[in-house]
């Protein structure tokens, strides 16, 4: 290749250099241009700036740098052709590396990812969103493109309350749904609204978690079995709780009917909150949706979901249904003017929503997720059938459970295999151990405290089968095999 084009950096008109002493200036400029090229500053076949230029930059007459350039071309420093500018020698003497702190490597990424969380990004229904984008974009009047409301936009939030009520049982006004970026951004004013402390499920997002504790907001485990959240271990003390009602994250499985009677029943004894995060709600495949629990109780119960599950999380869409008596409150924390979701993409979804597109989605979504699902089941059966997987009759992920104490090293082996997923434990609430040694919180079939400090938290892998592509999803099933413990 011609070292002339092979350039390893092209400076135009911009070469700082430091004439640091007194004396001659073009012998300062030539030192300095010198150790520039010693010290591997400017690499052979770097092209400098006309002299003009650099004469303009540094202050210097012309005739200075155009003998600095000529006097350097002839120790060799430099080399200049017709048409193509003074350029740094390919010099023979080696050129002194530049020493910079080594930086670790990053670690390889994994092959094949099975980490809950979030649908397959190729699968955004990009045709139908932009012409519901189009749509709400030549309909939107004029304060569209104004400061934002806080509430969010009140097309998308009369959207949301008929599709709400009529897919998830949900009883409100458009006057009570406050938009947010998201299940975290609602979960972020809540506390500061709120207050504290919460309880929480022993099983769930370690980021919600934190989120809370960020805002001086403390949580305590309740504990959580075959029928969801046990509700029982509910105090006077907490201000709210924090549940997974439709399909408990991450261990599966909606909240038994005598237990979401009991939450309400203990919000109103109590004036405390149920905050409902209803997060994967659409996602049913072997039984009736479950509705939500806010349609028992609307003052005493918030309903939180958002569109990250069903379209994608780059969206930032969320919303809160919520009690009459939260939404000024809620309102004045998030600020004057809306600063957090997009008007227009507000816009977009509400003519989604209306339009039938979003139902439309998420039906192709549920057919896509249980094929997944069953894809899932019928490998496991037949290569490792000694394992068994429950949450699978909604949601986008599975639980595997293991035999006691292989979790971690299944984990490892999976890392092995090029494969991301996330154990159990990765979710288990910091403080469930302590709780269940107290006997606050039993699980189910213990009689007793004693009981219940035996009963050991169950081993399992979380397995998310909505994020692979369509080409590398039975690739990650092999791999999720491999790694499971041997019989």
């Amino acid at each position: 290749m011609n070292s002339w084009v092979n350039s390893a950096e092209i400076l135009g008109s911009d070469l700082p250099l430091e004439l640091s002493g007194t004396g001659n200036r073009r012998a300062l400029l030539m030192d300095a241009l010198r150790e520039a090229v010693r010290s591997g500053r400017l690499a052979p076949g770097t092209r400098l700036p006309p002299y003009r230029s650099l004469a303009a930059d540094l202050g210097l007459a012309r005739n200075t740098v155009a003998d600095a350039y000529a006097e350097l071309v002839a120790e060799g420093w430099l080399a200049a052709r017709q048409g193509s500018g003074t350029r740094v020698a390919e010099r023979a003497v080696p050129v002194t590396p530049v020493h910079r702190p080594r930086t670790p490597e990053r670690a390889a990424r994994p092959v094949h990812d099975l980490v809950q969380g979030q649908p397959d990004p190729s699968v955004f229904p990009r045709t139908a969103w932009l012409a519901s984008a189009r749509r709400a974009l030549a309909a939107a009047p004029d304060d569209a493109f104004g400061p934002g409301d806080p509430h969010g936009r009140p097309e998308l939030r009369r959207a949301l309350a008929g599709y709400l009520a009529r897919v998830r049982g949900v009883r409100a006004a458009p006057e009570r749904i406050v938009l947010c970026s998201g299940a975290a951004h609602g979960l972020r004013l809540l506390a500061e609204v709120v207050g504290g402390p919460w309880a929480a499920e022993e099983y769930g997002l370690p980021f919600h978690r934190e989120l809370l504790a960020s805002h001086g907001v403390g949580t305590r485990p309740l504990g959580v079995d075959a029928d969801g959240a046990r509700v029982d271990g509910l105090t006077r003390r907490d201000r709210a709780v924090l549940l997974t009602p439709a399909h408990q994250f991450p261990t599966g499985g909606p909240l038994h009917p005598a237990r979401r009677a009991a939450v309400v029943d203990w919000a109103r004894a109590t004036g405390g909150l149920v905050v409902e995060d209803d997060y994967d709600g659409e996602f049913r495949y072997d039984r009736q949706p479950v509705g939500a629990v806010q349609g028992l109780d609307p003052e005493h119960v918030v309903l939180v979901g958002s569109v990250s599950k069903s379209l994608s999380p780059t969206l930032r869409i969320g919303w809160m249904v919520l009690p009459q008596r939260l939404v000024a409150p809620v309102v004045a924390a998030k600020g004057e003017r809306e600063q957090f979701s997009s008007a227009t993409e507000q816009l977009t979804l509400a003519d989604f929503v209306e339009s039938g597109a979003y139902d439309r989605q998420v039906r192709r979504m549920r057919q896509r997720h249980r094929r997944r699902r069953d894809q899932l089941v019928a490998a496991l059966e037949r290569r490792a059938p000694h394992v068994r997987v429950t949450g699978i009759a909604a949601g986008l992920h599975a639980v595997v459970e293991l035999p006691p104490g292989t979790e971690r090293s299944a984990v490892r082996a999976a890392a092995w295999q090029g494969l991301a997923v996330e154990g159990l434990a990765d979710y288990l609430h910091p403080g469930a151990a302590d709780a269940r040694h107290a006997g606050g919180v039993r699980p189910a079939g213990a009689s007793s405290a004693a009981d219940a400090a035996e009963v050991p938290h169950r081993d399992g892998l979380v397995v998310g089968y909505a994020t692979p592509g369509e080409a590398g999803y039975l690739e990650a099933l092999d791999a999720l095999c491999r790694a499971l413990p041997p019989e």
